[in-house]
């Protein structure tokens, strides 16, 4: 048995789906008032992150936007968002969806990991047929989100942690044959728990932290 485990934003689709996600439910819902509530949310991470803020800490605020926002219009919306996006051809990364669809063809188990949540990443899953999705669960009280996360988000260590527990529940999968595709350094725990990682894009900082890795670029590559 082999498990492919792949992150989502950049690696898989060509969009942050928390970020645009966020724009186009509250600018659905609430017009041009969402559409300024969802940007000054973006601007604030941003400032978070080029000041230094941990991602994980980041994520936490990010929910935290989605307070009393009932789950049930949430998850509609995320399906009217997938259907949207995913008409546009350059929505999924090809070089990535490629692969893991030879993976599968192959018979592997594809599992997304992923800081995003699953409103918006059942779609994607369901359409690149991925048997497992890890990723940050929104807390909800009453069918309301309450802005806050059950467990950890899941961003870099928190990846690690989640690899490992599936290959714990699935002891006839050997790391050492398992691959894992991630574009940020923040993927590096999740790519370190397996024997073949590939970095996926030009991230300079990973490829030298994984310098035994493949490198997937934006032509179609079989998996090795």
């Amino acid at each position: 048995m082999r498990l492919v485990f792949s992150d989502v934003d950049e690696t898989l689709v060509d969009v942050k789906t928390m970020f645009d996600f966020l724009a186009y439910y509250f600018t659905g819902v609430y017009g041009p008032k969402g559409t300024r509530f969802a940007e000054r949310v973006r601007r604030d991470l941003v400032a978070r992150a080029a000041a230094g803020t941990p991602r994980e800490v980041g994520s936490r605020v990010y929910y935290r936007a989605w307070t009393g926002e009932p789950a049930a219009r949430v998850q509609a919306r995320a399906a009217a968002w997938f259907a949207e996006r995913s008409a546009d051809p350059g929505f999924f990364l090809a070089a990535t969806r490629r692969a893991l669809d030879l993976h599968r063809e192959r018979g592997a188990v594809v599992v997304l990991v992923s800081g995003s949540f699953p409103a918006v990443l059942e779609p994607i899953a369901a359409e690149i047929g991925a048997a497992h999705l890890l990723c940050s669960v929104p807390e909800t009280l009453d069918g309301v989100l309450t802005g806050e996360l059950v467990g950890e988000p899941l961003i870099g260590e928190a990846k690690r942690a989640a690899v490992r527990g599936m290959l714990r529940r699935h002891p006839a999968a050997d790391p050492a044959d398992c691959h894992a595709y991630g574009d940020h350094i923040s993927d590096l725990p999740m790519l370190a728990e397996v024997g073949h990682p590939v970095v996926v894009g030009d991230s300079a900082e990973l490829v030298a932290a994984l310098p035994h890795a493949r490198v997937l670029g934006s032509g179609v590559e079989a998996p090795q």
